[in-house]
């Protein structure tokens, strides 16, 4: 480029200035970018700091299985089934006192207990009507009831098995079975047929155990 005049030549200088300000500028730009990808590059390894590599030992280390857990509530509630089963098959018979109306007192149990139970010395707290119930369906009623009143406190029930006149033979079948799952029964202490006024020969009186001390 040839400088015909002074005016040419300083436009001349100042393209050239202009060239080396570009060039230059390009070269920041080329760094900068060349510095920004270095840290990208490197910013997990200054987060992670040093690291060292593990010796290969050919095995693979696997967390121990955990134990099933127990099922302690459920075997608890197994137990109390099993520790309140009544039996069809339990003879009660020969624990039964045999006077004018049938009844019985656990071991332990003065006879004073029965007599104060037929002259109605405690008051009959609640009942159980077993009328045109079935066999099976009668000792689940009769387990619960006989339960559930110990359990909140009540000393005095009455069992309404019924007289058996509709049963076949007019034999009092379901009478005979309530003698025996009451035995069987760890809350009962006694019971004594009821009074004429109180279903007679079709019912018990059942006298409970006392509720023991709570913790």
């Amino acid at each position: 480029m040839k400088a015909r005049s002074l005016k040419d030549l300083q436009a001349i200088q100042r393209a050239l200035t202009q060239q080396r300000e570009r060039r230059e500028a390009e070269e920041a730009a080329r760094r900068e970018a060349q510095q920004r990808a270095h840290a990208d590059a490197h910013l997990f390894a200054r987060a992670a700091g040093r690291v060292h590599k593990l010796a290969h030992h050919g095995r693979v280390v696997l967390a121990p299985e955990q134990p099933l857990p127990i099922a302690a509530q459920q075997q608890l509630d197994e137990q109390r089934v099993l520790h309140e089963a009544i039996s069809d098959e339990f003879d009660a018979s020969t624990l039964l006192e045999v006077d004018d109306a049938l009844s019985f007192r656990r071991p332990g149990v003065g006879l004073d207990v029965t007599r104060k139970l037929r002259r109605g010395a405690w008051s009959i707290q609640r009942e159980i009507d077993l009328h045109g119930l079935r066999r099976e369906a009668a000792r689940e009623a009769l387990s619960e009831f006989i339960r559930e009143a110990h359990r909140t406190g009540l000393r005095c029930v009455r069992v309404v098995h019924g007289k058996g006149l509709g049963s076949p033979g007019r034999m009092p079948v379901l009478k005979g079975k309530v003698h025996s799952w009451l035995v069987q029964k760890h809350e009962v202490l006694a019971f004594v047929q009821a009074r004429g006024d109180e279903g007679g020969a079709g019912a018990l009186v059942v006298l409970l155990k006392p509720l023991g001390p709570r913790f």
